[in-house]
């Protein structure tokens, strides 16, 4: 195995040690930030930005799941004023994906596979449109769960058919769980890199070890991707894959694409408070990004 190992590393894909610390971060500074998924609606977002104000835990990315498509014009505009007002990033999903379109293979166990991606050339249209669209209204921060669609996006984004300043996440949903598949997504123009919810912490740092975007982890997860809440490897999370956002709030959930209510917005903080009082009591010296960090996509 070692020519192997040898070649990997030529390539860029280490091998890391067991005390493996990243030594990168955000542009600001900043280790690690919050991202609450799952949010769908102007109303949802405003209980859950008012109730991280009350209890003063800043949050630094929004994320809704179920696509531009089925929000009306005016619910996205309000959302992307929230954010604007508030100061956060606001992500929003793409389009038909496999689930919405006529695929009668997506529902069944052999072709779970096939994911939310998308099917066809009508479909890959109908996704960019949405993008143009939600561009348009102000957004910069594109979910996306499709790498020929990715490809696409980033060759927009370069000859100015969509600002120069979206950032592109990649979901988990996707799959990708691998430090070449990481730097391969980097190449392609990715922002922000979602593996896979139940990778062990080598696994992580050797994903982080390989590119330099930053990744997003899940703290928690709904029911339907296990269940499983992980609050006490957030030290580990955020030494080994440093600069990463951490995905919490997710065990609220019952599924991916769940209609949070307000009661549940209010939820979530709570469960990033837990993971705060972890940082605060295991970590309290790594660093938080602030508000209003240059590199944040708010929207405008």
């Amino acid at each position: 195995m070692e020519n192997t190992k040898k070649f990997l590393k030529k390539i860029g894909i280490n091998e890391v040690s067991k005390d493996y610390a990243s030594a990168k971060c955000f542009s600001d500074g900043g280790q690690y930030r919050f991202e609450v998924p799952g949010i769908q609606s102007p109303k949802t977002m405003e209980a859950l930005l008012n109730e991280s104000a009350k209890q003063d835990i800043f949050i630094h990315r929004v994320t809704q799941t179920k696509g531009i498509m089925l929000l009306t014009d005016d619910e996205i505009k309000e959302m992307v004023d929230l954010a604007i007002g508030y100061g956060c990033e606001l992500f929003l999903a793409i389009g038909p994906r496999a689930t919405y379109d006529t695929s009668a293979s997506v529902q069944t166990k052999e072709g779970a596979r096939i994911g939310y991606r998308l099917r066809g050339y009508d479909n890959l249209v109908y996704a960019i449109e949405d993008v143009k669209r939600a561009c348009r209204l102000g957004v910069r921060g594109i979910l996306l769960y499709d790498e020929g669609l990715l490809w696409v996006l980033n060759k927009m984004r370069s000859e100015g058919e969509i600002p120069k300043n979206t950032h592109f996440k990649l979901s988990a949903h996707a799959g990708h769980s691998n430090p070449a598949s990481a730097k391969l997504l980097e190449s392609q123009g990715l922002n922000s890199f979602n593996p896979v919810r139940d990778l062990q912490i080598p696994m992580i740092a050797a994903i982080r070890d390989a590119c330099d975007m930053s990744i997003d982890l899940h703290t928690e997860n709904p029911k339907s991707t296990g269940g499983f809440i992980r609050h006490y490897e957030v030290p580990e999370f955020i030494k080994v894959a440093s600069p990463v956002y951490l995905k919490t709030g997710g065990s609220v959930a019952a599924n991916h694409n769940w209609d949070t209510t307000e009661k549940e917005a209010i939820a979530r903080i709570k469960q990033v408070s837990l993971v705060k009082r972890v940082i605060d009591e295991y970590c309290p010296d790594v660093i938080a990004s602030p508000k209003q960090s240059s590199d944040l996509s708010i929207p405008e």
